[in-house]
């Protein structure tokens, strides 16, 4: 499980947006180290960034990255950077 909640400042055109700012995540993973396997969880800080980018009229492209310092105080895993990238296609919705 994996819940990332952010503050964004960004900036927005005709044909496009992007965003970026601070971000803190909450999660429970399975993981394996060395020796030890079991469910790591805890409190993440980190940093998230937002683009989109439309294309054809509303239709458009949107990525999405979030990177997270995870794992800290475990005796599983030491700390370690989760990056989670996400893109795939997005419509606006228009009121005109």
């Amino acid at each position: 499980m994996y819940n990332q909640t952010s503050a964004d400042i960004g900036y927005a055109w005709e044909d496009g947006n992007v965003s970026a700012g601070p971000s803190v995540a909450f999660y429970v993973v399975p993981a394996c180290g060395i020796t030890l396997c079991g469910r790591v969880g805890g409190l993440a800080v980190g940093g998230h960034a937002q683009t989109n980018a439309y294309v054809a009229g509303p239709l458009g492209v949107s990525v999405s990255v979030n990177v997270d310092w995870v794992g800290r105080g475990s005796l599983v895993l030491p700390g370690y950077v989760s990056v989670v990238v996400v893109a795939g296609p997005v419509l606006r919705w228009s009121a005109k």
